[in-house]
């Protein structure tokens, strides 16, 4: 096995062609948004292919559910971002386009992967995590979807939302979905953050300030409540 190389040759091919396909397939969908719906389900396939497969592949590779549970964020935003590019519902759009613009790219310039490409934990990674990027940028950019006002907000209320119901998961299992009772076992951006659990406090501001920063191209465009 090839240990991953942080912007490594492989590491950088998959970022920027998360970036290409982003862009093509929304500049494709733009052009015709009613006649290319097919493209967005293919989109919503697609995501829901890649976060199963990884957590099927994994099993079948014998990896305890305790690690492959689909509990983190952007296990969450997969079932999140096929039902948004499936339905087009308003909350489902907001919140996958902050997880997965602010959580997905994060997760993909610091990946919690040891295993580099051929490696089916690699292909698989990016691919999910890609497919993220994908969604939101489709909705945005494709279909023109807006958020409404204090998208970035209810975003987060969210996360937190979700964050509850996996803390119980890990206090009754011992299990750390979300990293909520530690940091990664590889170098991430929460080490900088302090120790437990000052770097959950810490980590809710980062997320707050993120959520917010991907609406500000939003700023006095977004839609009003009553739309």
């Amino acid at each position: 096995m090839t240990p991953f190389a942080p912007f490594g040759p492989t590491h950088v091919i998959a970022l920027l062609a998360t970036v290409v396909v982003a862009a093509a397939a929304a500049a494709f969908v733009r052009r015709d948004p009613q006649g290319r719906l097919w493209l967005v389900r293919v989109c919503a396939v697609s995501l829901l292919a890649a976060g199963v497969g990884f957590v099927v592949v994994d099993a079948l590779a014998g990896v305890s559910w305790r690690y492959i549970a689909p509990l983190h964020l952007c296990d969450v935003a997969v079932f999140v971002g096929a039902w948004a590019l499936w339905t087009r519902r308003q909350l489902a759009f907001e919140l996958i386009y902050a997880w997965g613009l602010a959580g997905a790219t994060l997760a993909m310039l610091t990946p919690d992967i040891a295993e580099d490409f051929p490696h089916h934990r690699f292909l698989f990674y990016f691919a999910q995590h890609g497919m993220l990027v994908v969604a939101a940028v489709v909705l945005a950019a494709g279909l023109s979807m807006r958020p409404r006002k204090r998208a970035w907000l209810r975003a987060w209320l969210w996360l937190n939302a979700l964050a509850a119901v996996v803390a119980v998961v890990n206090l009754s299992f011992d299990t750390n979905f979300l990293y909520l009772c530690a940091t990664p076992s590889k170098a991430s951006p929460l080490d900088w953050l302090g120790a437990w659990p000052w770097y959950i406090v810490a980590s809710e501001l980062v997320a707050l300030a993120l959520f917010a920063a991907v609406m500000v191209p939003f700023a006095g465009r977004c839609r009003s409540a009553s739309e």
